[in-house]
């Protein structure tokens, strides 16, 4: 169960009021201004060359997306009603919130970044809290007190202040005037193994494929994680512009420490449609590898029976997920493959209308909660799910936190962008010197125990070349 009905925000830094904790306190006043600005300078990576500290707040695509510092408002959620506690305090934000929008495009008004864990279970009691001893939460949405955005050719700046008091009005002087810390590698990068070592990895996948063969399931997603420890503290900045740069066709996100490159979109809702992008399905592409070898390496995943039958699950899970939602729905018949710098997926995108009601008036679900309704997806937990999620509780022996649950962000009219949080790691609240990697595969009767492992370490590259680890 979650902690109150309605999570309060936590305090600003420096916040010792204790009504500002107290669950009955209603919400802060939001004052939005969003105002379109000069052009950023081209390139992959102009927006997330912006941020100012190592707290920073992204969502980027091919170089377009939002990205944000501060904060204005933060909501903490926990246990299985982390989703609708989360929705809850947003919306009853949002109806006190004053906004002046001069450019109304997705991402512009008020925004919160959001990251949830995967399992309803909530986290392990032995994995760090904060650096106050606050226990982890399951799910956060962000509020920043700055965002800048940029989509086909405007770029916008977004300021967010609570209470009566006023910043700067947004513009490209004001964001000139934003003071900004230089960016430090992580300097020398040393790996050991995670909760379970990768030599012991392929038992935990051979339980799974037994279990599969037994009829007990279907399919069942097992991840594993790696942890780095950096000779110097790392800042996400760092991990976030190497990411935008050699990963632009994934989504690089940060929000509360949790920092990767997810090539797989679980809904995108805009204006009344939705897309979610599924993948399931994968070949290692190694380095070097000519255009040719890339091509029959696509043709050999296209014709792979193992992977068309992970795939077909997934994307089966996803449809089933969304179809209440939608008045009309499109689900591919075959999937395609996507060329990423490490891997090759097998791809589809599902696509859906959003059911207004009868009268075409009724209020549309918010991303949010259609994310809530998708996770977990088949692509990231299993057939059955509830089999699925009790298997991976039993057998994968770690914690999973926030690796594979929903990461992204929702703006006022419940529109918004939600990933899953693969290739991804996640910060250590209590040293900054510690992250934690992670990797999964998705595991059906016929997987190869040491066939999954090789795959997890090809999933591991960004992460690793995000740290300098080359």
């Amino acid at each position: 169960m979650s902690a109150t009905p309605l999570p309060a925000p936590r305090p600003l830094p420096g916040t010792t009021d204790p009504a500002a904790t107290d669950p009955a306190t209603e919400p802060l006043a939001l004052l939005v201004r969003t105002s379109r600005i000069d052009d950023l300078p081209g390139g992959l990576t102009a927006l997330v060359d912006l941020l100012p500290d190592a707290r920073p707040l992204s969502w980027v695509r091919r170089g377009d997306g939002i990205v944000g510092w501060g904060e204005a408002l933060r909501f903490d959620t926990f246990g299985p009603g982390r989703f609708a506690d989360a929705e809850a305090a947003w919306q009853a934000t949002l109806q006190r919130a004053v906004v002046r929008d001069d450019v109304r495009l997705p991402g512009t008004g008020p925004v919160a970044f959001g990251t949830f864990a995967f399992d309803d279970a909530g986290q392990l009691d032995d994995q760090d809290g904060d650096d106050v001893g606050h226990p982890r939460p399951d799910g956060s949405l962000v509020v920043p007190r700055v965002v800048v955005g940029r989509r086909a050719g405007v770029t916008w700046m977004t300021t967010i202040t609570p209470g009566a008091s006023l910043d700067a009005a947004p513009g490209t002087d004001a964001l000139r005037r934003e003071p900004r810390t230089e960016v430090a590698a992580p300097g020398r990068v040393r790996f050991a193994d995670g909760a379970v070592a990768a030599a012991d990895w392929p038992a935990v996948v051979r339980e799974g494929v037994a279990r599969i063969q037994s009829g007990a399931l279907e399919k069942v997603v097992l991840a594993r994680d790696v942890l780095a420890t950096t000779e110097h503290p790392v800042d996400p900045r760092w991990l976030l512009r190497r990411l935008a740069d050699r990963y632009s066709a994934c989504w690089t996100f940060s929000v509360s420490g949790m920092v990767g490159a997810t090539p797989e979109l679980l809904v995108r809702s805009e204006k009344g449609l939705v897309t979610s992008r599924v993948l399931a399905g994968t070949i290692r592409r190694e380095a070097g590898m000519s255009d040719d070898d890339a091509l029959l390496h696509a043709a050999q995943l296209a014709r792979s029976s193992k992977d068309l039958e992970e795939h077909e699950y997934a994307v089966r899970s996803v449809a089933a997920a969304l179809e209440p939602f939608c008045s009309s729905m499109n689900v591919p018949d075959a999937p395609f493959v996507l060329h990423l710098p490490n891997v090759m997926h097998l791809a589809s995108d599902v696509t859906g209308v959003l059911d207004r009601g009868p009268d075409g008036v009724e209020r549309a679900p918010s991303s949010l909660t259609l994310a809530a309704a998708l996770h977990p997806s088949a692509a990231v937990c299993g057939t059955p799910t509830n089999v699925a999620r009790d298997l991976i509780r039993e057998i994968e022996g770690m914690d999973r936190s926030r690796y594979a649950g929903p990461v992204g962000w929702v703006g006022a009219d419940g529109d918004g962008e939600w990933g899953i949080a693969l290739r991804s790691a996640e910060l250590s609240p209590v040293d900054p010197r510690h992250v934690r990697l992670f990797a999964g595969c998705g595991i059906v009767a016929a997987s190869d125990p040491e066939a999954e492992l090789a795959e997890s370490e090809a999933k591991l590259v960004p992460m690793r070349w995000a740290l300098g680890a080359d």
